[in-house]
């Protein structure tokens, strides 16, 4: 049985209100038919509403690219769950590695957001992946392993049925450079098998698990095409109307 894909875009600190609904706008005229592929657009915080506003009614989503772990409080310049599920928003990307190693934060932090994004009813995109010297160190296995014992420490079966894990090599962030097809594989066999440590075997097959790292139209059946990878995030390609299109249609194609 053909399991459809997911597709979110991270925009990162791109597109204002206008800027971002008028690409969202025109990624909808064109999108005329997603392929099943579930569409996720994650444009900054100051943007959320009008981009629902503008794809509430088609087959796109909207995600948030962060939020804080408290309910609310004296935390000045940050958001809460309940405020991005306010604008409609469904979905929230948490620990992307830049969160993690430009603004520090570690996965004991997220683990945190984690719980409270279930709690105020948002699907989290939860980010793993190694930098390139603990690659070169083969590392990456006990990089990601720690990450996702703490990440999703405390998390009920229950709770992953709504829990997107996305591996996103650090390296191939921004970069150009991108896993190849066997070294994507590897990981999230790796990591479906970790699930399966830490859950069971149902949990383990039902996760979904995305990609990210330097995806292109060229690059997207490669990397889709194998049974453990899920789908995509994508960064750059995401801000390009006939690039994000393009992943979308060629992961729509994959039987």
């Amino acid at each position: 049985m053909k399991r459809n894909k997911i597709v979110a875009g991270n925009w990162k600190m791109h597109f204002g209100p206008k800027e971002a609904a008028e690409f969202a706008q025109s990624l909808r005229n064109n999108l005329l038919d997603t392929h099943g592929v579930s569409v996720i657009l994650c444009p900054p915080f100051l943007a959320l509403k009008t981009v629902f506003d503008t794809v509430n009614g088609s087959e796109i989503k909207v995600g948030a690219q962060n939020m804080h772990w408290a309910e609310a409080g004296a935390f000045t310049g940050e958001i809460t769950g309940a405020m991005i599920r306010e604008t409609g928003t469904e979905y929230v990307i948490l620990g992307h590695s830049e969160r993690r190693h430009v603004f520090g934060e570690s996965d004991e932090w997220i683990n945190k957001k984690v719980h409270r994004s279930l709690k105020s009813g948002l699907i989290p995109i939860f980010c793993v992946g190694e930098k390139i010297e603990e690659r070169e160190a083969e590392k990456t296995e006990q990089v990601i392993a720690k990450q996702l014992r703490v990440g999703l420490k405390g998390l009920s079966e229950a709770d992953m049925e709504t829990v997107i894990i996305a591996y996103e090599p650090v390296w191939a962030i921004g970069t150009g450079l991108t896993a190849s097809p066997e070294q994507a594989a590897a990981v999230h066999q790796f990591i479906r098998g970790a699930i399966k440590t830490l859950f069971n075997s149902d949990v383990a097959e039902s996760t979904w698990l995305l990609y990210g790292g330097s995806v292109k139209p060229e690059n997207t059946i490669g990397l889709l095409s194998n049974k453990d990878i899920d789908g995509a995030l994508v960064g750059g390609a995401s801000m390009q109307l006939e690039s994000f299109k393009g992943i979308i249609d060629e992961a729509g194609a994959i039987e």
